[in-house]
Protein backbone atom coordinates (compact mmCIF):
# COMPACT_ATOMS: atom_id res chain seq x y z
CA UNK A 1 0.00 0.00 0.00
CA UNK A 2 1.21 3.57 -0.58
CA UNK A 3 2.25 5.54 2.50
CA UNK A 4 2.15 9.17 3.56
CA UNK A 5 4.32 10.66 6.29
CA UNK A 6 2.25 12.88 8.57
CA UNK A 7 3.12 14.79 11.72
CA UNK A 8 1.83 11.94 13.90
CA UNK A 9 3.45 9.13 11.90
CA UNK A 10 3.14 7.16 8.69
CA UNK A 11 -0.32 6.45 7.31
CA UNK A 12 -0.95 3.72 4.75
CA UNK A 13 -3.82 4.25 2.34
CA UNK A 14 -5.61 2.89 -0.69
CA UNK A 15 -6.26 5.16 -3.66
CA UNK A 16 -8.11 3.73 -6.65
CA UNK A 17 -7.36 6.83 -8.76
CA UNK A 18 -9.57 7.79 -11.66
CA UNK A 19 -11.36 10.96 -12.72
CA UNK A 20 -14.70 10.44 -11.01
CA UNK A 21 -15.92 12.17 -7.84
CA UNK A 22 -13.59 11.60 -4.90
CA UNK A 23 -14.77 9.65 -1.87
CA UNK A 24 -12.74 9.51 1.34
CA UNK A 25 -13.85 6.54 3.42
CA UNK A 26 -13.27 6.58 7.20
CA UNK A 27 -13.33 3.22 8.97
CA UNK A 28 -14.20 2.38 12.56
CA UNK A 29 -12.37 1.57 15.78
CA UNK A 30 -10.67 -1.85 15.96
CA UNK A 31 -11.20 -2.03 12.19
CA UNK A 32 -9.16 -1.25 9.12
CA UNK A 33 -9.78 0.29 5.73
CA UNK A 34 -10.81 -3.15 4.48
CA UNK A 35 -14.15 -2.47 6.18
CA UNK A 36 -14.87 -0.62 2.91
CA UNK A 37 -13.60 -3.34 0.54
CA UNK A 38 -17.00 -4.35 -0.82
CA UNK A 39 -18.16 -0.73 -1.22
CA UNK A 40 -14.95 0.22 -3.03
CA UNK A 41 -15.36 -2.72 -5.42
CA UNK A 42 -18.81 -1.39 -6.32
CA UNK A 43 -17.77 2.26 -6.74
CA UNK A 44 -14.23 2.25 -8.11
CA UNK A 45 -15.31 2.17 -11.75
CA UNK A 46 -16.85 5.65 -11.58
CA UNK A 47 -15.42 7.17 -8.38
CA UNK A 48 -11.99 7.79 -6.95
CA UNK A 49 -11.99 5.96 -3.61
CA UNK A 50 -9.38 6.96 -1.00
CA UNK A 51 -9.21 4.89 2.18
CA UNK A 52 -6.66 5.93 4.84
CA UNK A 53 -5.61 3.36 7.45
CA UNK A 54 -6.29 5.39 10.57
CA UNK A 55 -4.61 4.56 13.92
CA UNK A 56 -7.71 2.86 15.34
CA UNK A 57 -6.02 -0.44 16.18
CA UNK A 58 -5.89 -2.36 12.89
CA UNK A 59 -3.12 -0.16 11.44
CA UNK A 60 0.22 -1.83 10.64
CA UNK A 61 2.44 1.22 11.09
CA UNK A 62 2.56 2.46 14.68
CA UNK A 63 2.36 6.19 15.26
CA UNK A 64 5.18 8.19 16.81
CA UNK A 65 5.41 7.72 20.60
CA UNK A 66 4.42 11.36 21.18
CA UNK A 67 1.49 11.33 18.71
CA UNK A 68 -1.78 12.81 19.94
CA UNK A 69 -4.41 10.09 19.46
CA UNK A 70 -7.25 11.84 21.25
CA UNK A 71 -10.29 12.73 19.17
CA UNK A 72 -8.76 16.16 18.56
CA UNK A 73 -5.50 14.56 17.48
CA UNK A 74 -7.25 12.08 15.19
CA UNK A 75 -9.22 14.92 13.62
CA UNK A 76 -5.94 16.70 12.88
CA UNK A 77 -4.51 13.49 11.39
CA UNK A 78 -7.41 13.11 8.96
CA UNK A 79 -7.41 16.82 8.07
CA UNK A 80 -3.65 16.74 7.46
CA UNK A 81 -4.11 13.65 5.29
CA UNK A 82 -6.70 15.44 3.16
CA UNK A 83 -4.51 18.51 2.81
CA UNK A 84 -1.30 16.62 2.03
CA UNK A 85 -3.12 14.51 -0.57
CA UNK A 86 -4.61 17.74 -1.98
CA UNK A 87 -8.09 16.28 -1.55
CA UNK A 88 -10.72 19.01 -1.68
CA UNK A 89 -14.40 19.03 -2.52
CA UNK A 90 -14.50 15.40 -1.43
CA UNK A 91 -17.37 13.30 -0.15
CA UNK A 92 -16.33 12.21 3.33
CA UNK A 93 -17.96 8.94 4.33
CA UNK A 94 -17.76 7.80 7.96
CA UNK A 95 -18.61 4.53 9.72
CA UNK A 96 -18.72 3.50 13.40
CA UNK A 97 -16.45 6.24 14.76
CA UNK A 98 -17.89 9.75 14.77
CA UNK A 99 -14.60 11.16 13.48
CA UNK A 100 -16.15 12.37 10.21
CA UNK A 101 -18.54 14.59 12.19
CA UNK A 102 -15.54 16.24 13.86
CA UNK A 103 -13.82 16.85 10.52
CA UNK A 104 -17.02 18.29 9.04
CA UNK A 105 -17.35 20.63 12.01
CA UNK A 106 -13.66 21.62 11.97
CA UNK A 107 -12.97 21.93 8.22
CA UNK A 108 -16.16 22.07 6.18
CA UNK A 109 -14.22 23.91 3.48
CA UNK A 110 -12.53 20.63 2.50
CA UNK A 111 -15.79 18.79 1.88
CA UNK A 112 -18.39 18.84 -0.87
CA UNK A 113 -20.66 16.35 0.91
CA UNK A 114 -20.90 14.27 4.06
CA UNK A 115 -22.17 10.71 4.45
CA UNK A 116 -22.60 9.33 7.96
CA UNK A 117 -23.38 5.64 8.33
CA UNK A 118 -24.31 4.21 11.74
CA UNK A 119 -21.82 5.90 14.07
CA UNK A 120 -21.10 7.46 17.44
CA UNK A 121 -23.23 10.51 18.11
CA UNK A 122 -24.51 12.63 20.97
CA UNK A 123 -24.13 10.76 24.30
CA UNK A 124 -23.30 7.35 22.75
CA UNK A 125 -19.54 7.45 23.33
CA UNK A 126 -18.18 4.89 23.98
CA UNK A 127 -20.84 3.28 21.82
CA UNK A 128 -22.94 0.46 23.18
CA UNK A 129 -21.72 -2.69 24.88
CA UNK A 130 -18.60 -3.24 22.73
CA UNK A 131 -17.47 0.38 23.19
CA UNK A 132 -17.98 0.35 26.95
CA UNK A 133 -16.17 -2.98 27.22
CA UNK A 134 -13.19 -1.57 25.33
CA UNK A 135 -13.02 1.55 27.48
CA UNK A 136 -13.28 -0.28 30.81
CA UNK A 137 -10.83 -3.10 30.09
CA UNK A 138 -8.50 -1.01 27.93
CA UNK A 139 -7.81 1.46 30.74
CA UNK A 140 -6.53 -1.26 33.09
CA UNK A 141 -2.78 -2.01 33.21
CA UNK A 142 -2.18 -4.55 30.44
CA UNK A 143 -5.86 -4.34 29.59
CA UNK A 144 -5.49 -3.90 25.83
CA UNK A 145 -3.45 -7.08 25.53
CA UNK A 146 -5.84 -8.94 27.84
CA UNK A 147 -8.74 -7.82 25.67
CA UNK A 148 -7.14 -8.76 22.34
CA UNK A 149 -5.39 -12.09 22.91
CA UNK A 150 -8.53 -14.14 23.71
CA UNK A 151 -9.97 -13.01 20.37
CA UNK A 152 -7.54 -15.38 18.67
CA UNK A 153 -10.40 -17.80 19.36
CA UNK A 154 -12.72 -16.89 16.54
CA UNK A 155 -15.91 -17.95 18.31
CA UNK A 156 -15.34 -15.28 20.97
CA UNK A 157 -15.50 -12.53 18.35
CA UNK A 158 -19.22 -13.20 17.95
CA UNK A 159 -19.89 -12.15 21.53
CA UNK A 160 -21.80 -8.87 21.99
CA UNK A 161 -18.78 -7.35 23.76
CA UNK A 162 -16.66 -7.93 20.65
CA UNK A 163 -17.90 -7.83 17.01
CA UNK A 164 -21.12 -9.79 17.57
CA UNK A 165 -23.44 -6.79 17.62
CA UNK A 166 -21.39 -4.85 15.07
CA UNK A 167 -21.97 -7.03 12.01
CA UNK A 168 -24.22 -9.84 10.88
CA UNK A 169 -21.82 -11.10 8.23
CA UNK A 170 -18.28 -10.26 9.33
CA UNK A 171 -16.05 -13.00 7.89
CA UNK A 172 -13.32 -14.40 10.10
CA UNK A 173 -10.76 -13.56 7.42
CA UNK A 174 -11.60 -9.86 7.82
CA UNK A 175 -11.55 -9.85 11.63
CA UNK A 176 -8.25 -11.79 11.45
CA UNK A 177 -6.88 -8.94 9.35
CA UNK A 178 -8.10 -6.29 11.81
CA UNK A 179 -6.84 -8.01 14.96
CA UNK A 180 -3.48 -9.32 13.76
CA UNK A 181 -1.44 -6.07 13.98
CA UNK A 182 -2.34 -5.32 17.60
CA UNK A 183 -2.11 -8.93 18.73
CA UNK A 184 1.44 -9.14 17.36
CA UNK A 185 2.88 -5.64 17.88
CA UNK A 186 3.31 -3.94 21.26
CA UNK A 187 3.60 -0.52 19.58
CA UNK A 188 0.15 -0.90 18.00
CA UNK A 189 -1.26 -1.87 21.40
CA UNK A 190 0.38 1.27 22.80
CA UNK A 191 -1.51 3.34 20.22
CA UNK A 192 -4.82 1.70 21.17
CA UNK A 193 -4.15 2.27 24.88
CA UNK A 194 -3.34 5.93 24.21
CA UNK A 195 -6.57 6.40 22.25
CA UNK A 196 -8.60 4.79 25.05
CA UNK A 197 -6.89 6.78 27.82
CA UNK A 198 -7.24 10.14 26.08
CA UNK A 199 -10.71 9.70 24.54
CA UNK A 200 -12.98 12.59 25.46
CA UNK A 201 -16.27 10.72 25.76
CA UNK A 202 -18.27 13.95 25.79
CA UNK A 203 -16.98 15.24 22.47
CA UNK A 204 -20.06 14.21 20.45
CA UNK A 205 -22.38 15.97 22.87
CA UNK A 206 -20.61 19.26 22.09
CA UNK A 207 -20.27 18.91 18.31
CA UNK A 208 -23.97 19.33 17.33
CA UNK A 209 -23.98 23.12 17.60
CA UNK A 210 -21.00 23.30 15.24
CA UNK A 211 -22.60 20.87 12.78
CA UNK A 212 -25.67 23.08 12.43
CA UNK A 213 -23.61 25.39 10.23
CA UNK A 214 -22.47 22.59 7.86
CA UNK A 215 -24.07 23.91 4.68
CA UNK A 216 -23.17 21.05 2.33
CA UNK A 217 -25.43 18.14 1.32
CA UNK A 218 -25.43 15.27 3.80
CA UNK A 219 -26.73 11.72 3.77
CA UNK A 220 -27.35 9.79 6.98
CA UNK A 221 -27.52 6.02 6.50
CA UNK A 222 -28.53 3.97 9.53
CA UNK A 223 -28.89 0.24 10.10
CA UNK A 224 -32.53 -0.62 10.84
CA UNK A 225 -31.42 -3.43 13.19
CA UNK A 226 -28.58 -1.53 14.87
CA UNK A 227 -27.94 -2.71 18.43
CA UNK A 228 -25.00 -0.40 19.17
CA UNK A 229 -25.87 2.96 17.58
CA UNK A 230 -29.43 4.03 18.51
CA UNK A 231 -31.73 4.47 15.51
CA UNK A 232 -33.00 7.67 17.14
CA UNK A 233 -29.53 9.17 16.66
CA UNK A 234 -29.80 8.77 12.91
CA UNK A 235 -32.99 10.82 12.94
CA UNK A 236 -31.48 13.45 15.24
CA UNK A 237 -28.40 13.86 13.02
CA UNK A 238 -30.66 14.30 10.00
CA UNK A 239 -32.60 17.05 11.76
CA UNK A 240 -29.36 18.68 12.88
CA UNK A 241 -27.67 18.91 9.49
CA UNK A 242 -29.35 21.61 7.34
CA UNK A 243 -29.22 19.67 4.03
CA UNK A 244 -29.50 16.07 5.22
CA UNK A 245 -31.80 13.19 4.50
CA UNK A 246 -32.07 9.84 6.26
CA UNK A 247 -32.12 6.34 4.77
CA UNK A 248 -32.42 3.17 6.83
CA UNK A 249 -30.87 -0.05 5.55
CA UNK A 250 -32.51 -3.37 6.35
CA UNK A 251 -30.80 -6.62 7.35
CA UNK A 252 -27.69 -4.97 8.79
CA UNK A 253 -26.06 -4.20 12.10
CA UNK A 254 -23.76 -1.20 12.63
CA UNK A 255 -21.21 -2.11 9.95
CA UNK A 256 -23.34 -1.43 6.89
CA UNK A 257 -20.21 -1.43 4.65
CA UNK A 258 -19.69 -5.09 5.62
CA UNK A 259 -23.29 -6.29 5.89
CA UNK A 260 -24.81 -4.44 2.90
CA UNK A 261 -21.96 -3.12 0.72
CA UNK A 262 -23.87 -3.14 -2.58
CA UNK A 263 -26.84 -1.26 -1.12
CA UNK A 264 -24.62 1.30 0.59
CA UNK A 265 -22.64 1.81 -2.61
CA UNK A 266 -25.90 2.37 -4.51
CA UNK A 267 -27.02 4.98 -1.98
CA UNK A 268 -23.67 6.80 -2.10
CA UNK A 269 -23.59 6.80 -5.91
CA UNK A 270 -27.13 8.20 -6.16
CA UNK A 271 -26.44 10.81 -3.48
CA UNK A 272 -23.27 12.04 -5.21
CA UNK A 273 -25.02 12.17 -8.59
CA UNK A 274 -28.10 13.96 -7.27
CA UNK A 275 -26.09 16.60 -5.42
CA UNK A 276 -23.50 17.26 -8.12
CA UNK A 277 -23.39 20.90 -9.28
CA UNK A 278 -25.44 21.48 -12.40
CA UNK A 279 -23.29 21.77 -15.49
CA UNK A 280 -23.50 25.03 -17.39
CA UNK A 281 -23.73 24.56 -21.14
CA UNK A 282 -20.90 26.11 -23.00
CA UNK A 283 -21.71 29.36 -24.76
CA UNK A 284 -21.92 28.71 -28.48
Amino acid sequence: MPELELSAGTIEYEDTGGDGPTLVLQHGVAMGGSEWRGVVQELRADHRCVVPELPFGAHRRAMRPDADLSFDGLTRILVEFLERMDLRDVTLVGSDSGLSQLVAAERPDLLARLVLTSCEAFDNCPPGLPGRNMMVIGRLPGGVNAMLQPLRIRALRRLPIAYGWMSKRLPHSLSDEWLRPAQADRAIRRDIAKFIRTADTGVFERVPERLRSFDRPALVVWAAEDRVMPREHGRRLTELLPQARLVEVADSYTLIPVDQPAELARLIREFVRETAPARTEAVR
